[in-house]
């Protein structure tokens, strides 16, 4: 018979009660939870079975980081993502980025857009056990036009194939690369509803598609049983997404009124990403490339965000988290938690509200969404163990000491942090000059007096 798991927990926080309960205790069959109760009315363990004593520690379900991008490489700036490493590199990378995440707390995580198939081949070597990793929820690559995001470069470079993004030139296109993608088995299509081109006159983002060319695109995705998720921060992307009734929305930052009763009227949500516009605003040194103006965006549209996405709280919007990790901002397996003090400074959640949309909520769009959602019998046993008392301090799962314990299926997570690395040249661009060096530069700093 195969040896049952006990864990003693100090609390227990289920992630479905929105409480946490003192001396409690998880018993396990296998990777599943089999029984949960206090501690006084446990069955008996027999001889054999493994005990886990967190008498002392605050036990809760694995994070979910539902915006994490592997194959990005905690890259420096677009062209990083697109153009420098091989694919094969990209790869391997992507898989220690992976655990990276899994080390922090997060046993799942969704990737809804990666150069080429690389996050489906990390699932699926996860899936195979090849490596450890958390549980990986795909996409491919995100499909763009040229109002959309991924279309960073001139018109004559167009969108290089080892980028993250795929041209769609017409809606045949479009709805010839959605099959191509659930083929090659994708469990999201990703579609980029804006990206930096605004009307003038301050009329917000151009969305990149047309509300027709919206619902075809969706409706595909729907058809192939595949979800479609979106990018959207202006108010008429978000406004078409939600009204083709695509399953998230990741930003949603200038949502209007219209948008958030389309999400609730076709049970969309919404997954604000806000931990990269507050790393933007408090990380900013004056050496950044960015610096002179970058900070400034992000933080009108923190403002906007913080106003827009408490009205679709209040409306009754369901969220999700997720912080977009794999930019040099958000580097995997630091700040994945952060998303979680966002929506309590910035969304109007408790902590409580927040910790249970970043362990169950968020598993609703996952492959194992059936398997997962909390600490409770018949759910997969995937676990974090916490010095601390996210509920009093929701800032604690930020600190990396703090996280005692991470079980994936009942199996505990090697936490050792992976050695260091140096980057490889092949992963970013050769920023050999910062500016002109005119002569009067060159006279003021270079020569001899």
């Amino acid at each position: 018979m195969t040896a049952r798991t006990f864990i003693r927990c100090g609390r227990l926080f289920d992630g479905v009660s929105g409480r946490s309960e003192p001396d409690q205790t998880l018993v396990l069959y296998e990777d599943t939870i089999d029984w949960v109760g206090p501690s006084s009315a446990a069955p008996p363990a027999a001889a054999g079975d493994i005990q886990l004593d967190y008498g002392s520690r605050f036990v809760m379900p694995g994070m979910v980081d539902c915006h994490a991008h592997i194959s990005y490489g905690n890259a420096l700036s677009q062209e990083d993502i697109d153009l420098y490493a091989t694919m094969e590199f990209r790869t391997l990378r992507s898989m220690v980025a992976a655990q990276a995440i899994l080390k922090s707390g997060f046993t799942s995580i969704m990737d809804p857009a990666c150069s080429g198939l690389i996050a489906p081949a990390v699932r699926d070597a996860v899936n195979v056990g090849l490596v450890q990793g958390p549980r990986i929820t795909a996409s491919g690559r995100a499909l763009t036009t040229q109002q959309g995001l991924y279309d960073w470069y001139p018109s004559w470079v167009g969108v290089p194939e080892p980028s993250t993004g795929v041209m769609t030139g017409s809606m045949d296109e479009a709805i010839r690369i959605i099959r191509q993608q659930a083929k090659d088995g994708v469990d999201a299509i990703k579609l980029t509803m804006d990206g930096i081109h605004a009307r003038r006159g301050g009329g917000g983002l151009i969305a990149a598609y047309t509300q027709a060319e919206t619902h075809t695109m969706v409706d595909e995705i729907h058809r192939l049983g595949k979800l479609a998720v979106v990018h959207a921060r202006g108010r008429e992307g978000a406004l078409y997404a939600a009204r083709a009734g695509v399953d998230v929305i990741f930003h949603a930052s200038n949502i209007c009124d219209d948008g958030i009763q389309a999400v609730l009227d076709h049970g969309g949500c919404l997954c604000p990403s806000l931990a990269l516009l507050v790393n933007n605003i408090e990380f900013n040194e004056p050496t950044d490339p960015s610096a002179p103006w970058w900070p400034d965006i992000q933080r009108r549209e923190l403002e906007a965000a913080s106003r827009n996405l408490r009205r679709a709280r209040e409306a009754g919007v369901t969220f999700i988290s997720g912080s977009e990790a794999g930019f040099a901002v958000t580097p995997y397996g630091e700040w994945g938690a952060k998303e979680l003090e966002a929506h309590v400074k910035y969304v109007g959640f408790t902590p409580a509200e927040a910790l249970c949309c970043a362990t169950v909520t968020s598993t609703r769009l996952l492959r194992e969404r059936d398997r997962l959602g909390g600490l409770v019998p018949g759910k997969l046993a995937d676990i974090v163990v916490v010095d601390g008392d996210p509920l009093a301090d929701i800032t604690v799962l930020q600190r990396r000491e703090a996280i005692h314990a991470v079980l994936l299926g009942g199996k505990p997570v090697d936490l050792t942090p992976a050695p260091t690395h140096a980057r490889h040249f092949s992963e970013f661009s050769q920023g050999m000059w910062r500016r002109i060096y005119d002569r009067d530069h060159v006279r003021a700093h270079f020569e001899k007096a």
